[in-house]
């Protein structure tokens, strides 16, 4: 189902053992145009850090309730390698990440998810997959840091980006919203 970024923003993230925190931002790479992850706002759980899921955890997101179940308890997601809150998202700590969860590397393939068109679920299949390509050189943006920036026609600019449209089931972004008000 398709999805304002925004109206996520906000909703629950309820781990198997609890609410961790709710959404508070996503991180898209440039070169797929998907989402990579969800940064969490945790409150005073986690206060001292940037808490990233990657839709690889995600279970089921729950429009009705406002919330997203994600497939990790807590323990797992305070052991998870600790990423600096103002720190962009490095390729070593992608690897690190990716290594922690033993998540199938996104850039291990052709597709937006590696060797997949969307996030497997299914553990046996990662195994399966040997494919390993180079990591290239992919960007992971800010949603947060993308809305505001202006689009250029080529006979002029058009407006500015104002959210994203996300596929809640492969985390692609569709399409985006411009706003063209003052156009």
């Amino acid at each position: 189902m398709l999805s304002k970024a925004k109206k996520l923003t906000g909703f629950k993230l309820n781990s198997l053992d609890g609410e961790i925190g709710k959404i508070k931002e996503f991180y898209f790479d440039d070169r797929h145009w998907t989402i990579r992850y969800l940064v969490a706002e945790t409150g005073t759980w986690l206060a001292d850090r940037q808490v990233l899921i990657s839709p690889y955890a995600l279970a089921a997101v729950n429009k009705g309730e406002q919330n997203i179940a994600i497939d990790l308890t807590k323990k797992q997601i305070e052991a998870s390698p600790s990423l600096d809150s103002d720190k962009p998202v490095s390729h070593q700590f992608e690897q690190a990440y990716y290594g922690h969860y033993l998540y199938p590397m996104y850039w291990g393939g052709p597709y937006s998810w590696g060797p997949y068109p969307y996030p497997m679920r299914d553990r046996e299949q990662w195994k399966k997959s040997t494919q390993r390509e180079k990591a290239g050189d992919h960007h992971l943006r800010s949603t947060n840091g993308v809305c505001g920036h202006h689009i250029q026609a080529l006979d002029g600019e058009i407006g500015h980006v104002e959210d994203f449209i996300i596929d809640d089931e492969t985390w692609a972004i569709r399409y985006l919203i411009v706003d063209t008000h003052n156009w």
